[in-house]
């Protein structure tokens, strides 16, 4: 065999050889060579880098030696409150204003007028968005309780009227009225024949008392006051006074003092007799 011929015998012996061992081992420590290369730690390799580039090659300048912290993250700051946003606007006007009365250069007036033009604009934004608001919520919408245009309350004072005479038709089952008056009360000259008309019209007993003892042609079976109006908590020293008497409860209920038309006497008996407070307003 030559020389050669063995030479090339032995290399391609080995070659196989290696191979053989290579292919030869376990699955479980191939894998766990592989692991193991991968595992290197990074920071060792980075490490090396940078004493690499750094110290041995001082490429310091051109390359970061020194890894960049990554930036702060500033929380955003948080929205004003709309409160303290309406309270800015007001301060600024107030300002533009002030410098424009103190310093009224047409600059400052013009200031002045442009930002008071445009809060203007913004309150008449707010007052029809409040109104289309009302419009199309009926629960919003007050005038409905309480109408404002001429048609709407007439209809309104027809229906509350009708209901007030049957709430007054039958006051007298339950009511009775004490009327305090005085001889000389001009009020009371005014305000008796009132007192007399409604009484006389619902059928109202009426007990009439004289504060001074002085007659009424008005109310000719009138008593002479003893300390009445004491007893029931009224102010002593003031009339006309007219008081609604409940029979049932057996406690008195003012109506009012001075004089007060028929058809307002009639309206405060109806709320005072038939309605709670906050039902009617």
């Amino acid at each position: 065999m030559p020389v050669h011929a063995s030479k090339a015998a032995w290399r391609l012996l080995a070659a196989c050889a290696i191979a053989n061992a290579a292919c030869g081992l376990p699955p479980a420590k191939a894998q766990m060579t592989t692991a193991q290369t991968d595992a290197l730690p990074r920071a060792e390799t980075d490490e090396r880098q940078d004493s690499f580039y750094c110290a041995e090659r001082r490429l310091g300048y051109w390359f970061y030696c020194n890894r960049p912290k990554p930036p702060e993250q500033k929380s955003p700051a948080p929205a004003a409150s709309a409160t303290s946003q309406l309270d800015a606007i007001t301060a600024t006007l107030r300002e533009l204003k002030a410098k424009a009365i103190l310093e009224p250069t047409p600059a400052n007036v013009t200031a002045y007028i442009r930002f008071q033009r445009a809060q203007l604009d913004r309150a008449s934004l707010f007052s029809d968005v409040w109104q289309r608001a009302i419009w199309q919520d009926p629960e919003l919408d007050y005038t409905l309780q309480r109408p404002v245009s001429t048609l709407g309350k007439r209809q309104w004072q027809d229906s509350r009227s009708a209901e007030r005479n049957a709430a007054m038709a039958q006051l007298s089952e339950r009511y009775g009225l004490f009327y305090f008056f005085a001889q000389s009360c001009g009020a009371c000259e005014v305000m008796s024949p009132i007192v007399q008309s409604v009484a006389s019209t619902w059928h109202i007993a009426v007990r009439a008392i004289s504060t001074d003892g002085g007659p009424s042609r008005h109310f000719p079976n009138y008593t002479v006051e003893t300390n009445q109006r004491s007893r029931m908590g009224l102010e002593p020293k003031v009339t006309p006074a007219v008081v609604l008497w409940d029979a049932q409860t057996g406690r008195p209920i003012p109506i009012g003092y001075g004089v007060m038309s028929a058809d307002e006497l009639q309206d405060r008996i109806y709320l005072l007799t038939s309605k709670e407070a906050g039902r009617d307003y």
